[in-house]
């Protein structure tokens, strides 16, 4: 979800009801995940992501948020069709990188038919790219190629975790019908090393980092409006996922969460142990569109100040998956001092989602 960003996400605008053809999405239900295959596409399903964030730092001590998001999404159109043409699983990706020097976020996306050359999500494992761009696992490090309009990135993303199964070992519920669920698991604490040029000027970095991968075939609850989503590297090895669907007038429709602390020890919470509480709004000066940039979030019996590396984290992508979001760099506090490092994802109040 997005992560997300939660999977269900602003992909599901490129399946208007009047071109879809009738055919039944496979249907999520419990099982085990098993890799390395499930690090690969699922091109079955309605929609997928892999969804890699991150807090990097340059030899100056220059901290930046950085963020590459691939979209695997099969609209229900021509699925007959023998043509080459047919726009049968379509590709999108975006990267940013906020920049709090300049009080900026840099971004761009990339949207292609895929069986295009160049163009393709392979099943066996992480293998997404889209002309330049790229995300795959290559040996025990995900590597990601990005050559954006005034910005470029070449990271490696090495694994220091087991992998983190989020929901019931995996499958991750989304609304009060069992039918609104994803596969969903998480890679945390990633080790992340290489270059991000940023105007020309190339800048060594590393930090760490979190990738979601997600797919499904169900779209929301008709009464959902948006999400709010965060994933923290906890300065203490642990790890926090916490999500909330929004209906109208910002009532949580459904919430969920999982915690693994430094231990290894795991906790999945439910919808009633999850709140978000916005403290600060942020207005943007493109879109007037309001974000609660600030909130308080509270698992369980943990309660976390969540504050942006900066408020400017909004992505408008309209010209790719077609809408318009804030998505960015947090940090996270107790008591007043910071205990991790992460992403937030707010969707859905620029305009509803119409899923």
């Amino acid at each position: 979800m997005r992560r997300r960003a939660f999977l269900i996400s602003p992909l599901a605008l490129l399946a208007p009801s009047a071109l879809a053809q009738t055919f039944a999405y496979p249907a999520v239900k419990p099982r085990e995940l098993v890799f390395p295959r499930d690090h690969g596409s699922h091109p079955e399903y309605r929609t997928e992501w892999w969804y890699v964030t991150g807090w990097v730092r340059d030899d100056s001590g220059n901290d930046f948020g950085v963020q590459v998001t691939f979209f695997r999404n099969r609209p229900g159109v021509a699925e007959a069709s023998a043509s080459a043409f047919a726009p049968r699983q379509l590709l999108f990706a975006h990267a940013a990188v906020a920049d709090p020097r300049h009080k900026r976020l840099r971004h761009d996306q990339r949207a292609r038919r895929a069986g295009q050359t160049l163009v393709a999500a392979t099943e066996a494992t992480t293998d997404v790219r889209i002309d330049d761009w790229s995300l795959r696992l290559d040996g025990n490090a995900y590597r990601a190629e990005i050559v954006g309009r005034d910005f470029a990135m070449t990271f490696s993303f090495r694994p220091t975790q087991p992998i983190l199964l989020q929901g019931d070992r995996g499958f991750s519920r989304k609304g009060p019908d069992p039918a609104q669920s994803s596969f969903y698991y998480t890679q945390p604490h990633l080790a992340v090393a290489g270059t991000l040029d940023i105007g020309g000027i190339a800048h060594p970095v590393t930090g760490r980092a979190w990738l979601d991968h997600e797919w499904s075939s169900e779209v929301l609850s008709a009464d959902a409006e948006g999400w709010d989503w965060v994933g923290l590297n906890l300065d203490d090895g642990g790890a926090l996922m916490a999500f909330r669907i929004r209906g109208r007038a910002g009532a949580t429709l459904w919430a969920g969460g999982t915690l693994r602390d430094a231990t290894g020890t795991m906790q999945t919470f439910a919808p009633e142990q999850i709140a978000f509480t916005p403290v600060r709004r942020w207005r943007s000066p493109r879109t007037s569109v309001e974000y609660p940039a600030a909130f308080t979030l509270r698992v369980g019996t943990l309660s976390i100040a969540i504050e942006p590396l900066m408020d400017d984290q909004e992505l408008d992508s309209r010209a790719s998956v077609g809408t318009v979001y804030w998505e960015g760099a947090v940090r996270a506090l107790a008591g007043g001092r910071e205990i991790g490092r992460g992403y937030l994802e707010l969707t859905g109040y620029w305009r509803p989602l119409k899923l």
